[in-house]
C-alpha cells in the first residue's frame, strides 16, 4: 500500500479521528452531567475548607481530577458491562457493545487516565494523597459491585463524595467533622439522583439480573427518595450552622428543597422520560447549594473571633 497516496492518508486520518471520537464517547465527554454531578461537592468542599479563597493550585488539580477520575470510572464501568449493556435499550449503542472499542483498548485507556490521575494525585499533601488511593478502590469497585448488592448507589455515592475529604485535607491537612458531614450530603445525593438514573433501566435490570436501589425500593421508590432527600437537606443544615454560613447558603438550600419537589413531580408517573429528567437536574441542585457557598463569602460580614 502506497501511504503517500493522498487518498490513503485522509482514510487514515479519518479514521483515527473516528476512533478517537469513540474514545471520547466511552469517556462519556459527550455528557457531562457526570462530571457536573462529581464537581460540585468538590467545589462545595474546596470553598468551606478554604473559607471562600480556595488554593488556585489545587483549584486547577481538583477540577482536572473530577474530569479524569469520572472518564476513567465510565470506562471500567462500561468494561465490566461489556456483557450487559447489549441488552439494555439505553446502553447497547455504547462503543464497546456497538463494537466500535474493543475490550483492550478500553484497559488501556483506563491505565492512561488512571497514570494521569496518579500525577495529580501527586502534586497534593500526604493526608490527601493517602485517601486518594481510597477514591482510587472505590472508583474500580464500584462497577462490579451492582452484582452482588441491592444497593450500588451508595458505592457510587461514597466514591463521588471521596473528594470532598480529599479537598479539605489537601486545603488544611485536616479532616474535620465539616468534611465528612458534606461528604455524607454527598453520597445521599449521589444515592437520590442514582435511584432516579436506575429507575429508567429498572424493567431490563430486572430481566439480566442487575440489582439497584430501584428494584430494592420497589413501589415506594419515590417515598424513600424523598426521606433521603429530606436527610441531604438535613446534613446540609447542620453543616452550615457548623460553617457559620449565613442567609444566602440557607435561601440556597430552600431553592434546592424546591426543585427537589419538583424532581419528584417530574418522576410521579415512574416513566423513564421523566425519571431521567430527574436525574439530569439533580445537577443544578449541586450548583444552586456553591452558589450560596459563594455568595455567603463574597457578601456576608465575617463574624469576629
Amino acid at each position: 500500500m502506497n501511504t503517500n497516496n493522498p487518498v490513503n492518508r485522509s482514510s487514515g486520518n479519518a479514521a483515527l479521528l473516528s476512533q478517537l471520537r469513540n474514545y471520547l464517547v466511552l469517556m462519556r465527554m459527550d455528557r457531562p452531567i457526570g462530571i457536573w454531578l462529581l464537581m460540585w461537592p468538590t467545589l462545595w468542599a474546596l470553598w468551606l475548607a478554604g473559607k471562600g479563597h480556595p488554593d488556585s493550585g489545587l483549584f486547577i488539580v481538583f477540577v482536572l481530577g473530577v474530569v479524569v477520575m469520572r472518564a476513567a470510572g465510565c470506562v471500567l464501568n462500561d468494561f465490566a458491562d461489556r456483557n450487559i449493556d447489549p441488552y439494555v435499550e439505553r446502553t447497547r449503542n455504547r462503543p464497546i457493545p456497538s463494537g466500535a472499542v474493543a475490550p483492550l483498548e478500553a484497559l488501556a485507556l483506563f491505565v492512561a487516565l488512571s497514570l494521569i490521575a496518579i500525577g495529580l494525585a501527586s502534586m497534593l499533601n500526604s493526608q490527601a494523597q493517602i485517601l486518594a488511593v481510597v477514591g482510587a478502590g472505590l472508583t474500580i469497585v464500584y462497577p462490579f459491585i451492582k452484582r452482588f448488592i441491592s444497593v450500588p448507589q451508595f458505592f457510587l455515592g461514597a466514591a463521588f463524595g471521596w473528594a470532598v475529604p480529599m479537598a479539605f485535607a489537601a486545603q488544611t491537612g485536616q479532616t474535620p467533622q465539616l468534611a465528612w458531614i458534606i461528604f455524607l450530603a454527598a453520597l445521599i445525593w449521589a444515592t437520590i439522583y442514582d435511584s432516579f438514573y436506575a429507575m429508567v433501566d429498572r424493567e431490563d435490570d430486572l430481566k439480566i439480573g442487575v440489582k439497584s436501589t430501584a428494584i430494592l425500593f420497589g413501589d415506594a421508590d419515590l417515598f424513600i427518595i424523598g426521606a433521603l432527600q429530606g436527610l441531604m437537606l438535613m446534613a446540609l443544615i447542620f453543616a452550615g450552622n457548623m460553617a457559620e454560613l449565613g442567609p444566602w447558603y440557607f435561601a440556597a438550600l430552600m431553592i434546592a428543597a424546591l426543585m427537589m419537589a419538583w424532581h419528584q413531580w417530574l418522576a410521579r408517573k415512574r416513566d423513564r422520560d421523566g425519571c431521567f429528567k430527574a436525574f439530569l437536574h439533580n445537577h443544578y441542585i449541586g450548583m444552586v447549594v456553591f452558589i450560596g457557598i459563594v455568595l455567603h463569602y463574597t457578601f456576608e460580614t465575617p463574624l469576629p473571633g
